[in-house]
């Protein structure tokens, strides 16, 4: 590949420097370079310069997320270089840096497609709102610190009634997340199935759930006490999304786009799980 596109974070690259010393090392080997450096998190969509054959994202796990929305329905490949702190979807570090430009130079690389989830948020039977996520959806409890009631189903028939602090729906991506944190699985990120966590059950037989690739999920926020209203809130990829209510439906589904990742390093998914983790 010769044709690059730059996302780069200024919070995490201070003054661009790192961003420009990738610039001059893919032009200085006859490459293009482009940069957008308007990053910010709650934008949408960008445009991509035409010919653009591959993405480098520049800062941490946060920045590849809000890119992979960005980018929806691009199918260009991304890379993330990692300026942030765990990093397991920016994987290459500034050590690796040079060696990782000449492979992808050198068209010595894969790609990974790593699924992305939809959520369609239903209020009193009618659309509201349309999510689309890499990494998971959230359900929680919104305010003051006491449960709420969820009705959870898998094609069409309700497998729980939790009582929770609320329930994550995520992708193998999005296994290490805070879906590892509330005691769900680990997944490898090219399996295409993904997983429903309840979060804090009042329950001893609440579990994880892993799902085939072709289920769809309801999750519907329940009246549980009688003088006080019920109150949650959607989050997709740690971006907040609407406020739900009793009666308030998400459905969620594994959706048509995927995420392209470039992989340019033999390290295996369980080496970076002991790196990262361990």
């Amino acid at each position: 590949m010769n044709n690059f596109f730059i996302i780069a974070n200024k919070q995490k690259d201070i003054n661009l420097e790192i961003t420009e010393q990738i610039r001059h090392h893919i032009s200085r080997l006859g490459a293009v370079c482009n940069i957008y450096d308007q990053y910010d998190r709650d934008v949408s969509s960008i445009d991509i310069p035409e010919g653009t054959q591959c993405i480098l994202v520049i800062g941490g796990d946060g920045t590849i997320l809000a890119a992979a929305r960005m980018l929806v329905g691009s199918n260009i490949p991304l890379l993330g270089i990692n300026l942030g702190t765990l990093g397991f979807l920016a994987d290459v570090n500034l050590a690796d840096l040079s060696k990782t430009l000449d492979l992808l130079l050198q068209d010595q690389y894969q790609v990974e497609n790593r699924i992305m989830l939809t959520a369609e948020v239903y209020k009193q039977g009618e659309k509201a709102a349309t999510y689309i996520a890499l990494n998971d959806f959230n359900i929680n409890r919104f305010g003051a610190s006491r449960v709420i009631g969820l009705k959870v189903g898998i094609n069409g028939s309700v497998i729980d009634r939790y009582r929770a602090d609320g329930v994550i729906v995520c992708t193998p991506t999005g296994s290490t997340g805070y879906n590892l944190s509330a005691g769900g699985p680990i997944i490898n990120p090219t399996c295409k199935n993904f997983v429903i966590t309840p979060i804090c059950p009042h329950s001893l037989t609440a579990r994880s759930i892993v799902l085939a690739k072709e289920d769809i999920v309801t999750v519907e926020v329940e009246q549980i006490r009688s003088n006080i209203k019920e109150e949650a809130i959607i989050s997709f990829d740690g971006r907040e999304g609407l406020s739900l209510f009793p009666g308030d439906q998400v459905k969620i589904y594994k959706s048509q786009e995927v995420t392209p990742f470039i992989k340019a390093t033999e390290v295996s998914f369980v080496q970076i799980l002991k790196e990262k983790l361990l």
